[in-house]
């Protein structure tokens, strides 16, 4: 494939909301039209030559209707091109849903209910006579992300109808395939559709449309300008989203060519707390613990964050827990957290954070030492660790079927529990070992433990938006 010809925005570490719902990367339909707060654009291939339409986004509505097992999604657009050309479109989809929660897991099926289309341009009017679409995904909800996987066909007939009586037809047939993540600090959205174009007089043209939208967060340190000020600075997000679109065209008398574009959304700014901990002025871990801080992951109380003492894993339970953002698992009433058993015998129901103990708890994320013990106030080993980290990511089912060895030359030592995790995290980078060990009992710092949890969060946006963007849209097709 020829490389794509646009901007692709780097980004750091996703960590500030747009809204208190986990961020999601739409689409807008098949066509490969892409837009941002103020304008719409994509282009059509109709009368065989790439036209382009664009709209102001007042003219585009999108809405989307959600039940327990239908899903309705309506497009309406206005639209007009450069060579005078207006276009009309009102499209209804309708998805039957089917979850399966036990598996955590959800698919849908769609058709296209109601259809209406018109292009008036100089002479002709083009009217959809007929659109048969299916659209199928599945969802496989992990706690940290979501990762979605579909495919489509579709056929849409056009009619085009000239002044002189004269009548024509072209038929459009396309095939896609889109791929997504979500989770609570970004999303991407991938889709290529392929179309191929038969013409009145026999000819046949290919369109080939790869389009990518994503939502990231990008952290930044600020400094201070007022050097006489209580702190030398801190970290703000900036918020952005941009799309990205692509036509590859082979067309009877337009021959072969290639058209992108992007459309950029408005950044917002947040300025976040600043951290003031008194001992960590020249430690190593300073900026993993001032970020996670500032964020609100940590939420130490005392000027001194103790950098090099254990982990507990309690501690760590809670900081994954606010990583991922399991805010709607415990948002409960205090009088309901005081009127059900603590999940673990040894964990007061009134500790501080409780209910995200709970929440990563019924996602899976961590488990007791044994049913009725967490063991709070124990250390968080090495090994321990690996295994939240991929329990939270739903990436257990990457590691290689059981009885295989890790690369490590302590891997005699590693529990069975903790096998798949320790392999995936070193794959994914997340963790490593030295001079050949992974050292899997081995007590993790404080300072250690925040530098892995920052690595986690980078991985949730840069790794995955480079897998479900650039490595699709470069490297796979």
């Amino acid at each position: 494939m020829k490389k794509l010809r646009f901007i692709v925005l780097v980004s750091t570490l996703l960590l500030v909301l747009w809204s208190p719902k986990r961020s999601s990367a739409e689409i807008v339909d098949l066509t490969g039209g892409i837009n941002n707060e103020y304008t719409y654009e994509e282009y059509m291939f109709i009368l065989g030559k790439p036209m382009q339409f664009t709209a102001t986004n007042k003219d585009v509505k999108v809405k989307v209707t959600e039940k327990s097992d239908k899903i309705t999604e309506t497009y309406n657009i206005k639209m007009k091109s450069k060579e005078g050309a207006s276009l009309t479109r009102a499209f209804t989809y309708v998805y039957t849903v089917d979850n399966y929660d036990m598996i955590g897991q959800m698919t849908a099926t769609g058709e296209v209910t109601k259809y209406s289309e018109k292009i008036s341009y100089q002479d002709a009017t083009i009217e959809l006579a007929d659109y048969q679409m299916s659209k199928s995904y599945i969802t496989d909800k992990r706690p940290a992300s979501d990762y979605t996987s579909g495919n489509t066909v579709m056929r849409k007939t056009y009619l085009i109808k000239y002044k002189n009586g004269q009548t024509q037809t072209v038929v459009v047939n396309g095939t896609g395939k889109n791929a997504s993540y979500e989770n609570f600090w970004g999303a991407t959205e991938t889709q290529i559709m392929e179309y191929e174009f038969d013409y009145p007089d026999g000819t046949v043209g290919t369109v080939t449309s790869r389009s990518s939208h994503s939502k990231s967060r990008t952290l930044n340190y600020e400094e201070n300008m007022g050097s006489l000020g209580s702190f030398d600075g801190g970290y703000s997000v900036n918020s952005e989203a941009d799309t990205i679109s692509e036509y590859q065209y082979d067309l009877p008398k337009e021959g072969t060519g290639t058209i992108d574009f992007t459309a950029e959304y408005m950044p917002k700014v947040e300025r976040l707390i600043v951290p003031k901990f008194r001992d960590l002025s020249s430690h190593w871990a300073k900026s993993h613990i001032d970020k996670l801080y500032s964020l609100g992951i940590f939420d130490d109380q005392s000027n001194f964050f103790s950098p090099n003492t254990p982990m507990g894993r309690y501690d760590f339970a809670v900081a994954i827990g606010k990583a991922i953002d399991l805010r709607v698992e415990v948002g409960s009433s205090k009088k309901k957290t005081m009127s059900t058993p603590s999940i673990f015998k040894d964990v007061k129901r009134t500790r501080p954070n409780y209910p995200y103990l709970v929440a990563t708890y019924n996602k899976g994320v961590i488990t007791g030492v044994n049913p009725q013990t967490f063991n709070p106030e124990g250390n968080l080993t090495r090994q321990q660790a690996a295994a939240i980290l991929v329990r939270a990511l739903g990436l257990e089912g990457k590691a290689p079927d059981p009885g295989f060895k890790t690369p490590y030359k302590d891997d005699a030592k590693i529990l069975d529990y903790a096998r798949d995790g320790v392999y995936v995290v070193t794959q994914l980078g997340l963790m490593s070992g030295s001079q050949g060990n992974f050292n899997p009992s081995g007590i993790l710092t404080r300072a250690q433990a925040a530098a892995i949890l920052e690595r986690f969060l980078l991985y949730l946006e840069n790794d995955l938006k480079q897998n479900y963007r650039d490595d699709i849209l470069f490297f796979e097709y």
